[in-house]
């Protein structure tokens, strides 16, 4: 049986001048809100990082760097880290804030950005996000 609405609609309400452009911008400012939520979701999904990202002969070089400068506190091929952060728990969409840790240092860590150049710290990102081979 189909229900029958007898109600009778609500009266139209005059929404003075000042009030009706609130109520666009709160939708304007919602709807902004969405899609700067969609952009930064995506950007992040696409952010991670793998090994098939970076070339071998990046890796390797990352690899050697490690080896002869960041091994003593973060372990042997990342194994075993004493005091120093796991480097192989490092989240692959933080790609900045490595580089910042690299280049300035933190906390006990020092800064390594006069001894190398750019290009080895990305080699020491491609290395951190490959991992060594299990």
């Amino acid at each position: 049986m189909a229900r029958r609405y007898d109600a009778p609609l609500p009266a139209l309400r005059v929404i003075p001048a000042n009030q009706n452009k609130m109520i666009r911008f709160n939708l304007s400012a919602d709807l902004l809100a969405i899609i700067i939520g969609g952009i930064v979701s995506f950007a992040l999904v696409g952010a991670t990082t793998s090994a098939q990202d970076f070339p071998p002969e990046r890796i390797r070089a990352g690899a050697a760097i490690f080896s002869r400068n960041c091994s003593p506190c973060h372990g042997t091929r990342m194994q075993n880290p004493e005091s120093a952060f796991d480097l192989r728990q490092f989240p692959p969409d933080q790609h900045d804030r490595f580089i910042s840790s690299v280049m300035h240092g933190k906390n006990q860590m020092p800064p390594w950005g006069d001894l190398l150049d750019a290009t080895e710290i990305e080699s020491l990102w491609a290395y951190v996000m490959a991992g060594e081979p299990k």
